[in-house]
């Protein structure tokens, strides 16, 4: 698989108000520890039931004599804030650690860490490259996180974070949203992203803080399903493009965006398993394919009925529309039973498996 993107822990320490996801806020004491506890409860079986090899075939990069290359998949590992002092060294380092010897001899895996960056420290950065790193992402620039409002602060922050890099012998990165170019850096390098008006993100997921603040500004033609970190390919698993999300409880996710329902869990579950069950299922193909307007066809939900039910008001009056709203609505409305059913059909399966030795 290319890309999996792994929400940590809920806690982090802002409460930014464009943020996709309320549970992303800060946590105190007994409860700070609890979201702490399930995070390191569920971790191992998390990791163990991830791809055998992080790998997979470019075709976008065919050799000469027609053959795909096999590359180096990546998993981002994000919160929240995965560095804050409460996680770094109980789940944090251990967690990097568990991934770099998992495939270890299974052809490697590229360890993105997604920070806002502000917690930085030369210590930080060294044991983070010293368990083998291969980026840290600083993804709080922008006009949304407190303190950096404004091009100049903006400027200084990222300056100042790039001189702290450079003195641990990281290079920028070229990588760039939503294109794959610098996917094949070596290592260790840095980038730096946010929610800036004409970015990939720029208009906000309806979703989470930004849509209870009306933040989101997109539109019925913004399809964040057909773009990076969207369903676009999630499914095609052993080729280039392809990306879930995993949150800390193990549940499952064919976009960092979200489904109003999981597609499985991975505490119970391998993935590859549950990618592999959804094959074929229209629904999920028309998400695998960056055409969520077409999931409900099979199911009387044709696409003008599903254009028409991604209608909506923001939580101030406006009138709003966007496919996300519609996909939400399916799913309430008609996946539940057919997502139970496809986990009953892998238990059984598995179950098949046990009793014949297989």
């Amino acid at each position: 698989m290319e890309s999996i993107y792994y929400v940590a822990a809920w806690a982090c320490h802002r409460r930014c108000r464009h943020c996709y996801e309320d549970r992303f806020r800060p946590y105190l004491r007994g409860e700070l520890e609890g979201v702490l506890q399930e995070a390191l409860r569920n971790m191992p079986r998390i990791v163990e039931h991830l791809p055998e090899r992080m790998s997979y075939l470019d075709r976008g990069d065919p050799r000469p004599d027609g053959s795909l290359p096999e590359k180096q998949g990546r998993i981002i590992l994000s919160g929240g804030e995965f560095l804050l002092d409460a996680l770094r060294d109980r789940l944090g380092y251990p967690l990097v650690e568990r991934l770099s010897a998992r495939y270890r001899g299974a052809g490697g895996v590229k360890i993105a860490v997604q920070t806002t960056g502000d917690l930085l420290t030369d210590a930080i950065v060294e044991a983070l490259l010293e368990r083998g790193v291969w980026m840290i992402s600083v993804a709080g620039v922008d006009d949304f996180h407190v303190g950096l409002e404004g091009e100049a602060k903006q400027r200084a922050f990222v300056e100042e974070l790039a001189r702290l890099f450079e003195r641990h012998g990281m290079t920028p990165s070229g990588v760039a949203v939503p294109t794959r170019r610098g996917l094949d850096d070596a290592g260790p390098v840095f980038n730096f992203f946010g929610a800036q008006p004409g970015s990939w993100i720029g208009k906000l997921w309806p979703r989470g803080r930004a849509w209870q603040n009306g933040l989101s500004t997109a539109a019925l033609e913004d399809n964040f399903c057909n773009r990076w970190s969207g369903g676009l390919g999630f499914l095609e698993h052993r080729f280039e493009g392809s990306e879930v999300s995993i949150e800390p409880d193990g549940n499952v996710y064919p976009c960092c965006v979200k489904t109003r329902l999981p597609i499985g869990n991975l505490v119970e579950e391998n993935l590859i398993d549950i990618l592999e069950s959804l094959r074929g299922d229209p629904v999920y193909e028309a998400i695998n394919a960056g055409h969520p307007e077409r999931m409900g066809v099979a199911h009387g939900w044709d696409e003008a009925r599903f254009i028409e039910n991604s209608r909506t008001r923001t939580p101030q009056g406006r009138p709003y529309q966007n496919l996300c709203i519609g996909c939400d609505r399916f799913h309430e409305e008609v996946l539940a039973p057919r997502i139970a059913a496809a986990r009953e059909r892998r238990r059984e399966m598995l179950w098949s498996k046990l009793g014949t030795g297989a």
